[in-house]
């Protein structure tokens, strides 16, 4: 049996999804859930880009990122904003449900 290829991220989804560790406030156990990634790679993105080393992680790879990895990492940012924005939603409604009463 072979084994199971390594995960290729792009730096810009590694950079949004520190981003939303750091400037969202969001856990890291939250995002990695998200993005559905290892919460012990998160915190290795986290820790590197708060040392600003983030950018030379995986320069040695040559490996090209197809256009299927490339969509699928551009829809999985696009889900975890579109979760956020939910969630800010649900809290607005029950607040202003609130409000109302």
């Amino acid at each position: 049996m072979k084994p199971l290829p390594r995960q290729v991220f792009t730096k810009e989804f590694r950079f949004e999804a520190v981003k939303l560790v750091i400037e969202q406030g969001l856990t890291q156990m939250e995002v990695a859930r998200r993005l559905k990634l290892s919460d012990k790679t998160l915190n290795r993105w986290v820790v590197l880009s708060r040392a600003g080393k983030l950018a030379g992680v995986d320069a040695k790879r040559t490996v090209p990122v197809g256009s299927l990895e490339a969509e699928l990492s551009q829809l999985k940012k696009e889900i975890a904003v579109l979760r956020e924005e939910r969630d800010i939603l649900k809290k607005a409604t029950a607040f202003f449900a609130n409000l109302s009463r």
